[in-house]
């Protein structure tokens, strides 16, 4: 197998997993080609992280500059509409989020190749990721966050050392902040980088090995840019081109109601839709999936049509009541990480979802990084 190569998903040329850079000279985004999947003997057991499917990776981290044995996040099953569910936890990683299954291949990969700065936007979770990842690296971070972030991210963010510039805007005008810094500093970020894509991919891999080498029948999750869906995808396809799994799993990707950028582009068909204007974007506690213009558009409504999933939207107040009802249950989510099982009640509803389908329902973050907005919401 060939040396995997970014390649430009505009206009096709080609890059080295060298070359610094977050995006092509024509401005289009980076993709990487699928890897070559796993058997479950390729699998190494012996390591208690996510690195234990490193051979699914298309670079090599042996060691990684930053290690916290990131990963093998419990399957936990509860009652959920009625039926049987499975959670997946991906709030328990160190910084609080599943982002860090990103940040560890990406800001272990700059620190491979010497970076010594970097900056990123983000919401929130994905800048307390990268902060953390590059404190631990020995990387200087600048993160750029709205200045309306969950207070609890934001301070998690400076207390790690990085520079935190707090902008006073959407979050598109967040990354468009970002997107001009040129003293030097490389962009790391979560939403241009392939390598956190990949890094993301091995939630399905995780959950392959979970389920004694088998896919599930339906995994729900929620979607800002799209990392998650695209990370299942890619890792699930990655298995099944190797004859690991027999089939794909269904992907649901979830949105709020007040910025459903994806899921107009999927009802559409048209991957242009998925930027909204102004006026068709409102407030929603659910701040992860607030994406108005999200970039890897095509690539994701393409994942879900193939895995005969779709797109769902839920309302805040079905948000915050699933929530509170997931926190009866012992599981402390943010409101973003409340929007896909909010969905899962849809679906179960709906009779999309047959009831002896075996499903995932992804918890992406921590509540206690959105103590302070939570206190303020009414059961």
């Amino acid at each position: 197998m060939e040396p995997p190569s970014y390649r430009c998903a505009a206009c096709g040329r080609a890059y080295e997993l060298e070359d610094l850079r977050w995006c092509c000279d024509c401005g289009g985004y980076l993709t990487l080609p699928f890897q070559s999947g796993l058997e479950a003997s390729q699998v190494d057991r012996k390591e208690p992280s996510l690195w234990r499917y490193r051979a699914a990776l298309p670079i090599e981290l042996t060691p990684p500059a930053a290690y916290f044995g990131e990963g093998l996040t419990p399957l936990v099953q509860r009652r959920w509409g009625g039926r049987d569910t499975a959670f997946k936890l991906d709030f328990l990683f160190p910084s609080g989020s599943f982002k860090d299954r990103g940040s560890a291949v990406m800001v272990n990969h700059l620190a491979s190749l010497g970076v010594k700065r970097i900056h990123e936007d983000s919401s929130g979770n994905a800048g307390a990721s990268v902060a953390a990842y590059s404190a631990a690296a020995g990387i200087a971070a600048t993160i750029y966050s709205p200045a309306s972030a969950a207070a609890g991210k934001l301070t998690q963010i400076a207390a790690y050392g990085a520079k935190l510039v707090r902008v006073a805007g959407t979050r598109q005008e967040t990354a468009a902040a970002a997107l001009a810094v040129s003293d030097g500093s490389y962009y790391a970020s979560h939403n241009w980088s392939p390598l956190f894509i990949e890094g993301v991919k091995t939630v399905a891999y995780e959950l392959w090995e979970q389920h004694e080498w088998a896919a599930p029948d339906v995994v729900i999750g929620p979607i800002g840019y799209g990392s998650t869906v695209l990370g299942l995808y890619r890792g699930f396809k990655e298995l099944e081109r190797r004859g690991s799994i027999s089939r794909l799993p269904r992907i649901y990707a979830c949105q709020s109601a007040n910025c459903p950028s994806f899921h107009r582009a999927f009802e559409s068909g048209d991957p242009a839709a998925a930027a909204l204007a102004p006026s068709a974007v409102k407030p929603t506690i659910a701040e992860g999936v607030a994406a108005s213009k999200p970039l890897r558009v095509r690539e994701v409504l393409d994942a879900l049509r193939e895995s005969g999933g779709r797109t769902v939207v839920v309302q805040d107040d079905e948000v915050v009541t699933s929530l509170f009802r997931l926190a009866a249950l012992g599981l402390y989510v943010e409101p973003t990480s409340a929007v896909a099982p909010a969905a899962a009640l849809k679906l179960y509803a709906s009779g999309v979802v047959d009831s002896n389908e075996r499903v995932v329902v992804v918890l992406t973050g921590t509540g206690l990084k959105a103590t302070d907005k939570i206190a303020g919401l009414r059961r």
